[in-house]
C-alpha cells in the first residue's frame, strides 16, 4: 500500500520540527481543504463513506455530501475511537489517520473487493448496476472495518458477499436477498462468536442484521443495508420490537 504521509516532516526552524498545514496525497483519494458542519461537496461525501461505520446505535449516516450534525456525529466518534482530538473537525490529523486505514483502491486495509465477490469478477448479474453494487460493497467495507476496530481490531471473517442471480440460486439464497445488491455480507464465527458480531453490528450502520435465532442463520451472522431497519438475532438478544419474525420482502437466504 501507497502511503506517502504519515508523520513526515516538511521542515526544519530553528530545530523545531514543523509538520505540514494539510495531510499530503495517498494513492486512493486526497482532501485539501478542513472539513467541518455546512461543508458540501465531494470531499464530504467520501469523508461520509469513511465514517459509514461510526454513526451511533441504530443509525445510518447518509452518503450525500453534506456536512450536517449526524456526519459531525460521526467523525467525532471517529476520532474519539483513533484517540484525535475530537472536535468534530477533519484536519490533518483525520486524514492522515484516515489515508493510514486504506488501501491504493480505497477499500480499507483489512477489507478488499475480493472477499467480498467470489461470484465473478465484474459485479455484474445482480439486481442493480455493477458499479452499484461494487460501491455499495466499499461502504459495507468500510462499515466492517469500524466495526471490527471496535472488536479490538481482531480479524472477521467473510464467508459471503455480493452474489449474481445464478451465483445467488447455487446456494438456494432468496430471490430477495440483499447480497444481490451488493451492499450483504456474511460472517462467520472466529475470534468472535456469531451473537457477538450481531450485538456489535447495531453500532455501525447496518439496516439488516441476521443471526443465530432466525431460520437458516445459525452458522453465520448477516448484515446489510436494506432500506428499513430489520434486525432478528433472537438467540443473541438482537431483534427490533413490532417487527414480524420474518421479513418478506427483504428476506435473505443461506
Amino acid at each position: 500500500m501507497f502511503v506517502s504521509l504519515l508523520l513526515t516532516v516538511t521542515a526544519t526552524i530553528a530545530g523545531v520540527f514543523v509538520m505540514p498545514d494539510k495531510a499530503l496525497a495517498d494513492g486512493c483519494y486526497t482532501w485539501n481543504r478542513n472539513l467541518a458542519e455546512g461543508a458540501s461537496g465531494e470531499d464530504v461525501r467520501q469523508l461520509q463513506i469513511r465514517l459509514s461505520g461510526y454513526p451511533g446505535y441504530g443509525a445510518v449516516l447518509g452518503v450525500d455530501g453534506a456536512f450536517g450534525p449526524a456526519t459531525r456525529a460521526a467523525l467525532v466518534r471517529f476520532q474519539q475511537a483513533y484517540g484525535l482530538s475530537a472536535d468534530g473537525v477533519a484536519g490533518t490529523a483525520t486524514f492522515n489517520r484516515l489515508y493510514a486505514l486504506q488501501d491504493d483502491d480505497c477499500t480499507p486495509v483489512n477489507f478488499s473487493y475480493a472477499e467480498l465477490n467470489n461470484c465473478n469478477s465484474t459485479w455484474s448479474g445482480g439486481n442493480v448496476p455493477a458499479a452499484t453494487a461494487k460501491a455499495n460493497a466499499l461502504l459495507s467495507m468500510w462499515k466492517l472495518q469500524a466495526m471490527r476496530h471496535a472488536l479490538g481490531d481482531q480479524p472477521l471473517r467473510v464467508t459471503s458477499g455480493f452474489r449474481s442471480v445464478s451465483c445467488n440460486n447455487s446456494v438456494g439464497g432468496a430471490s430477495s436477498s440483499r447480497h444481490l445488491y451488493g451492499d450483504a455480507v456474511d460472517l462467520g464465527e472466529g475470534p468472535h462468536s456469531l451473537c457477538r458480531m450481531a450485538q456489535q453490528a447495531r453500532n455501525h450502520g447496518f439496516r439488516g442484521i441476521l443471526g443465530p435465532g432466525y431460520p437458516a442463520h445459525n452458522d453465520h451472522t448477516h448484515v446489510d443495508h436494506r432500506p428499513s431497519r430489520y434486525w432478528s438475532a433472537a438467540n443473541c438478544g438482537v431483534s427490533v420490537a413490532g417487527i414480524q419474525s420474518v421479513d418478506p420482502i427483504e428476506g435473505d437466504g443461506p
